[in-house]
């Protein structure tokens, strides 16, 4: 038998992945290698829902025996809402992408997204962020569900930066006791420099670029687009022009808040490493 896989264990319980559109998810595929690699008896599957019946899809799922749900756009904040009990890192983010369902009916709701991309910085791409100054472009769900975890790695300060300026200085402001965080516009940045970039827009998605200076990248240690796609990026070829010593894409982040998940379902954290050669071997759309 290879050290990479074990024997199964004799209980099958039950995984999905919701969201919406979910048919793209690469989720079932990593959870099912993560149960062969530990010998942990699982089904994964993806359900798409409909906007307005995640909560009664949840409850669904729950009463039929489902164990645990991984969560996507666009029903992140809702997964929080309907959740017994919260992470502190889902407090912080004020939503979920992953819910435990207990066997009493309660249902735990955690936030791994800020915990997969710094494992995938610091691990993975070998780039510390302790004392580095970072630039967060966008100022959505992505952004929030990133930013706590990003300041607990003690940088030297974190510039959220928006189209709209007033969503960048609001979520500032929501975590300005956490760390040294600051807001602007895009066109505002000027020529500062910064040692890492980290695009949580969807831009990637539409082959557009946010409107950042050239002098923001030049010279960084990484640019990281949480998207990703079988070729890089436009945000990743924009990094890559202006000076940025490394680029990234988020197909690490996706396979490290995956492992996270299931270290919360499971009290095992997966070998990353192998789950992420894979992907990386296949990638073609951007999703979780």
């Amino acid at each position: 038998m290879s050290d990479d896989l074990f024997e199964f264990t004799a209980v099958r319980r039950v995984y999905a992945v919701m969201g919406s559109p979910v048919a793209h998810s690469k989720s079932p595929m990593i959870h099912t290698l993560f149960s062969r690699q530990t010998g942990i008896a699982l089904e994964y599957t993806a359900i798409h829902v409909d906007p307005g019946g995640f909560t009664a899809a949840v409850r669904n799922f729950h009463a039929n025996g489902g164990t645990g749900l991984n969560v996507t756009l666009p029903f992140k904040a809702e997964a929080y809402r309907l959740a017994d009990g919260h992470s502190d890192r889902a407090i912080r983010a004020g939503a979920a992408n992953t819910l435990r369902l207990d066997d009493d009916g309660n249902v735990f709701a955690d936030n791994t997204d800020g915990a997969g991309l710094v494992t995938d910085i610091v691990d993975n791409a070998g780039v510390s962020l302790e004392g580095r100054r970072i630039l967060l472009l966008g100022a959505g769900g992505a952004a929030r569900g990133v930013l706590g975890p990003l300041l607990d790695a003690r940088p030297a300060a974190v510039v959220v930066a928006n189209r709209t300026i007033g969503r960048a200085a609001e979520l500032a402001r929501d975590f300005s006791t956490f760390g040294n965080v600051s807001s602007s516009g895009f066109g505002a940045l000027g020529k500062d420099a910064f040692d890492v970039i980290i695009n949580a827009t969807s831009a990637s998605l539409a082959g557009d670029m946010p409107p950042v200076p050239v002098q923001c990248a030049d010279g960084a240690a990484l640019a990281y687009d949480m998207m990703y796609a079988s070729e890089p990026t436009v945000f990743m070829q924009w990094a890559s022009g202006a000076g940025a010593a490394g680029v990234c894409d988020g197909i690490g982040m996706l396979v490290e808040q995956a492992a996270e998940s299931f270290l919360l379902w499971h009290g095992v954290r997966p070998r990353t490493a192998p789950v992420l050669e894979t992907l990386r071997n296949g990638a073609s759309t951007a999703g979780e």
